[in-house]
């Protein structure tokens, strides 16, 4: 079973930066995409950004500039670096794999909030 682990979040002033780390646990042959999504209140799940196993990258538009999606394949692990952050992106952060055999899998979230 693939587990995924959030760390990173917290509590910022709004044009702070913070850095969300997720570590993945049990997957045994690897990963293809890996991401961030993030669910905030009264709103459905979007997407962050992501990166494929060759390092492409994807960003919404409402992060791009701002946001930094890494990864480390010999750690597994899959990283964000948040700068200029505004209240609007006050939310659940959800770390995403998808892992080699095993499929999709979720972490349970790592709370940011921005205040003005």
């Amino acid at each position: 079973q693939v587990q995924l682990v959030e760390s990173g979040g917290g509590l910022v002033q709004a044009g702070g930066s913070l850095r969300l780390s997720c570590v993945v646990f049990g997957s045994l042959f690897g990963t293809n995409t890996m991401g961030w999504y993030r669910r905030a209140p009264g709103k459905q799940r979007e997407l962050v950004a992501t990166i494929g196993k060759d390092n492409n990258t994807n960003y919404a538009d409402s992060v791009k500039g701002r946001f930094t999606i890494s990864r480390d394949n010999a750690k597994e692990t899959v990283s964000l670096q948040m700068t200029n952050l505004n209240p609007e992106d006050t939310a659940l952060y959800h770390c995403y794999v998808d892992a080699v055999y095993y499929g999709p899998a979720w972490g349970q979230g790592t709370p940011v909030t921005v205040s003005s």
